[in-house]
């Protein structure tokens, strides 16, 4: 049977008040106990000393009380007690009638009352409990040990009604306790719950919604402002996710509707060999340009999931640099553009080669793009920051405007629809180059202004090479 949070607040709270108040019953009624006892034995002491005044010996050789005791008003007191007189060797001298056929404690030890007071506990024939006091002493030149004894039964009594007084009151504390306990963790636990409830009423469709806080400042305001960062995380998750589901199924749609079109257009009439050639020729193209971006819609979607696992090895940037050069030279040929490579040609870098040569790829691809015929881009290599290696790709196109720049990395996003789709690009390219320098632990940027061209800068960590 599971308990529920509020109840095993409210127990474990009463438990701590029921021990709390048992560890100080206890260690009350002990040092009141202690207390009471160690005033009877010192009550003890002060009358032994008055009894020794009181005491004579008789011509028999035993003792009794003075005939005058009477006029001690100490004795009245005294006589209360109970009393016992021996000789060193056990021998009874006297007992007063309290004690009567009784004795305290039998027959003396060697060092009993021997320089100072003895004290012990002691009970009597029937059964009373005494705190015995026992002193050597000279009476007329005799040696006696008087011994005096006070019933410890008031002590008991005392210590009996405490206990009593102690358990109403500890019933009366772990009652009030139980109810204090129980609104107590209904009063903490109502903002959890509402929380909680709250929390469960959000579904989908309404991430945008927040839990409200009370303003305090205290863990559940904490707790509220952590679902709160969550929600709005997962918002934006959601949004991501729409929007990306919304622009590939866009993406997707042109490629397909081209070839739809193209086969129809070859059904509905009877051409030559060469008109179907090249009918054929437009679908592979479409089919190139589909499969390119199911490539990258591919890749984004691993890399989101964490799919694409990084192999790491020590990579010479300026090979990765020279590759990218000798892959896109035809591309940037046509365009009657050149590429040059400039900076550290040895700067070595821990990172995975395949994933920082597509970053790079896409990155000069993009700048080839859009700059104009005779123009020419630049990758350079530089140690521009300590602890990290600088990939410069300066291009000379028509720059990116400064509303177009804090979105340039977005899926999707292209700066000139019309320009980018005959340029064959889906805007996914430069999302992948930020995704694969983000898993290197590095970052990308762009500075740019219209007419002044671009500078793409990728920087990648040193500071863990691979062994």
């Amino acid at each position: 049977m599971k308990r529920r949070l509020g109840t095993r607040l409210a127990i474990s709270y009463v438990l701590l008040a029921a021990v709390i108040m048992a560890v100080f019953s206890l260690g009350t009624g002990i040092a009141l106990f202690l207390q009471m006892r160690g005033q009877i034995a010192h009550f003890a002491v002060q009358d032994i000393e008055t009894v020794e005044g009181l005491l004579a010996f008789t011509p028999d050789g035993r003792v009794t009380l003075r005939d005058d005791y009477h006029n001690h008003p100490e004795s009245k007191r005294v006589l209360d007690h109970y009393i016992e007189v021996l000789d060193p060797s056990g021998r009874v001298l006297y007992r007063n009638d309290q004690l009567g056929a009784g004795e305290l404690a039998g027959a003396p030890s060697p060092l009993e009352g021997v320089g100072g007071y003895s004290q012990r506990v002691s009970r009597l024939v029937d059964g009373t409990r005494v705190i015995q006091v026992s002193r050597r002493h000279t009476l007329q030149g005799h040696p006696v040990l008087i011994r005096l004894a006070q019933s410890e039964e008031p002590v008991w009594r005392a210590l009996e009604l405490f206990a009593i007084a102690a358990g109403l009151m500890f019933t009366v504390v772990i009652a009030a306790a139980t109810i204090a306990a129980s609104r107590m963790s209904r009063q903490i636990l109502a903002p959890i719950q509402n929380i909680a409830q709250r929390a469960e009423q959000i579904t989908s469709q309404q991430l945008h919604e927040r839990i409200a806080s009370r303003g305090i400042g205290d863990e559940i305001d904490q707790l509220a402002e952590s679902f709160n960062r969550t929600l709005t995380h997962l918002d934006e998750s959601f949004r991501q996710l729409r929007q990306f589901t919304s622009d590939a199924s866009h993406e997707l749609r042109t490629p397909l509707a081209a070839l739809r079109a193209i086969g129809e257009v070859g059904l509905d009439r009877d051409g030559t060999v060469q008109e179907y050639r090249e009918l054929v020729g437009s679908m592979l193209e479409e089919v190139s340009r589909l499969t390119h971006l199911v490539n990258d819609l591919l890749m984004i979607s691993r890399g989101d999931t964490g799919a694409i696992e990084l192999h790491r090895i020590n990579v010479r940037v300026g090979d990765v640099v020279r590759d990218t050069i000798s892959l896109l030279e035809p591309l940037a040929d046509e365009k009657d553009q050149k590429l040059e490579f400039a900076g550290d040609a040895d700067a070595i870098v821990p990172a995975d080669p395949v994933l920082l040569r597509q970053a790079l790829i896409n990155v000069v691809e993009n700048a080839i793009k859009y700059s104009p015929p005779r123009s020419t881009t630049v990758i350079s290599v530089d140690r521009e920051v300590p602890g990290s290696v600088t990939i410069a790709v300066v291009d000379e196109g028509p720059g990116i405007a400064a509303e177009h720049i804090p979105h340039i990395f977005d899926r999707f996003y292209r700066v000139d629809s019309g320009r980018s789709r005959m340029a064959g690009g889906f805007g996914l390219g430069l999302a992948i180059s930020q995704w694969a320098v983000a898993a290197h632990r590095g970052s990308i940027t762009v500075t740019s202004a219209p007419g002044a061209g671009s500078r793409f800068r990728i920087d990648i960590p040193v500071s863990s090479p691979v062994v």
